[in-house]
């Protein structure tokens, strides 16, 4: 069982890489084929030369390390990808429960709280200053949102640029997110007609 288990997870990896780490494989397995059909025949003939069954088995060789080498490629990629997710999931849950803006104490309590990442701590930090952004680009969002829902009740009647040019006049600060308040204007105008 264990030998299953083990080609059920090289499997998963493999199906799971891109599609350059899938293609590397090809070469080395149509090489290892072409050298074995040489080395079969080469063997087969009465008086086999010895010099091409040498240099055969010798391609054969590097084209199975070549196999080899890519199969530890792609798990320590594989790992390392679900590694970063393991730590964007958790860091995440963890700002959000102690709801901490300062990444320096971040890093510091989530490394106190596991261990086990304390020799990863620059991928803690940038991990935690990627999380930040994101929540605080989710706060914007759903201020506009609500500040938007709000101003076009009131407006009901104006078309939508009319309404996106006074929302912006009304609050300045929000100028630079014009496209998001337009697309956001769009959705509210059609879900209050339905």
């Amino acid at each position: 069982m264990p030998r299953s288990g083990r080609l059920r997870n090289y499997i998963k990896e493999v199906s799971s890489s891109s599609r350059a780490e899938k293609l590397s494989f090809i070469p080395p397995f149509l090489i290892i084929i072409v050298e074995s059909v040489l080395l079969i025949h080469a063997l087969s003939i009465n008086v086999p030369d010895i010099m091409v069954v040498e240099l055969t088995t010798v391609l054969l060789i590097i084209s199975i390390i070549e196999i080899i080498l890519v199969s530890r490629e792609i798990h320590s990629h594989y790992q390392r990808s679900n590694f970063d997710k393991i730590l964007t999931i958790r860091l995440d849950d963890f700002i959000i429960e102690k709801k901490k803006k300062n990444v320096k104490k971040i890093v510091e309590e989530f490394i106190e709280k596991y261990s086990k990442y304390s020799n990863y701590r620059s991928e803690i930090y940038h991990t935690a200053c990627q999380i930040l952004e994101t929540h605080k680009e989710e706060q914007l969002e759903k201020k506009i949102e609500d500040k938007l829902l709000k101003f076009i009740k009131k407006n009901k009647d104006k078309t939508v640029d009319e309404i996106i040019s006074a929302f912006i006049n009304k609050y300045p600060p929000f100028k630079k997110n014009s496209s998001e308040i337009y697309q956001k204007t769009c959705q509210i105008m059609v879900d209050l007609k339905e």
